[in-house]
């Protein structure tokens, strides 16, 4: 496991992290699917383990994962672990069988002492602001929070979790405030919206962490027109097969790399992120002990005429496929 510097803090991260969304199982909020299906706690256990044996330091949680779940999980496997960084979330919030948001200031600091006590933990490495947007930043209430936070030994650090499909607005807000220490983004084959951010970002020493660098599942090359999944699992309206023809069709230059590289579709796909030198982190989300070695071994270093090549079917092919996703949300 390689390790790189998360922006300016005193972070040092494992280049890929634990995406803990999966692992907090079957959640429901009134008729919405926000989990990946079922979860095995034992199963969940074991990928954790894989993970500390494989080098990895970093794991990223969210409180509406499995409605506490997940942090419930990483707090009992890993929150005696100080030399453990963990990552949460704040904003996403269920009320009344609906999902809705709230990032009032009361909010966020009530929040964080449960996300605390979840996660059995005093201090939270790095705290998120999930997918607020740019009137909640500019209200002012949940950037005050999170720098009480700060101050008063709650986090460590603090960042934006951006929203998927139109990430400039809030990071570029912050970056010109100087407010907070990283950014989460969308960042993959397919998603390349957020790389405008990168070098500004890293230049201003913010740290990055590259979340969906496998859409879903989508780049690992495993599914087809057939796949199906659970009404408890939130790819079911979201990898609907046009999507999954469509992006079959597109990817065909970049997955016949792998046979120049020598390696499988999610490695190709992981090392396309790695070689961005400003990406501190990329998160896959691991569910089990065999999905750990499948991203973390045989990781490949992408030569800069092929990464060219992929950021140009980004401005070109690949746009019609990432209008596709966003209409189904």
């Amino acid at each position: 496991m390689q390790y790189r510097n998360f922006g300016n803090t005193s972070l040092r991260v494992s280049e890929v992290g634990f995406g803990a969304w999966a692992i907090g199982g079957s959640a429901m909020i009134g008729n919405t699917a926000i989990g990946w299906g079922d979860a095995d706690d034992t199963v969940s256990a074991g990928a954790v383990r894989a993970s500390l044996n494989a080098g990895i330091n970093f794991f990223d949680t969210a409180d509406i994962y499995g409605l506490g779940h997940s942090e419930e999980l990483l707090g009992k496997l890993i929150g005696d672990k100080k030399d453990i960084i963990i990552a949460s979330k704040v904003g996403n919030v269920s009320r009344g069988g609906q999902f809705t948001v709230d990032y009032t200031k009361d909010y966020i600091l009530g929040a964080c002492e449960q996300s605390l006590r979840r996660l059995r933990r005093n201090t939270i490495d790095y705290y998120q602001l999930h997918t607020a947007r740019l009137e909640h930043l500019q209200q002012g209430d949940c950037t005050a929070a999170m720098q009480e936070l700060q101050q008063a030994g709650k986090i460590r650090y603090w960042g934006l979790s951006l929203n998927t499909f139109d990430p400039l607005p809030e990071a570029e807000y912050l970056l010109g405030q100087g407010l907070g220490h990283g950014f989460q983004l969308v960042l993959n084959l397919l998603n390349q919206r957020s790389l405008p951010l990168l070098k500004t970002a890293a230049e201003k020493g913010y740290g990055i962490i590259a979340r969906m660098p496998l859409q879903f599942g989508l780049l690992t090359g495993k599914f087809d027109r057939g796949v199906s999944f659970p009404e408890n699992d939130h790819r079911r309206n979201r990898l609907v097969p046009a999507i999954v023809d469509a992006s079959t069709r597109a990817l065909e230059p970049v997955w016949r790399l792998c046979e120049k590289y020598q390696c499988s579709k999610t490695q190709l796909a992981l090392g396309y992120l790695l070689s961005y030198p400003e990406v501190s982190v990329i998160i896959p989300g691991i569910r089990t002990a065999e999905q750990v070695a499948g991203n973390t071994e045989g990781l490949i270093q992408l030569e800069e005429a092929d990464r060219r090549m992929i950021e140009d079917l980004g401005k070109g092919p690949f746009i019609s496929i990432m209008q596709m996703i966003q209409q189904q949300g």
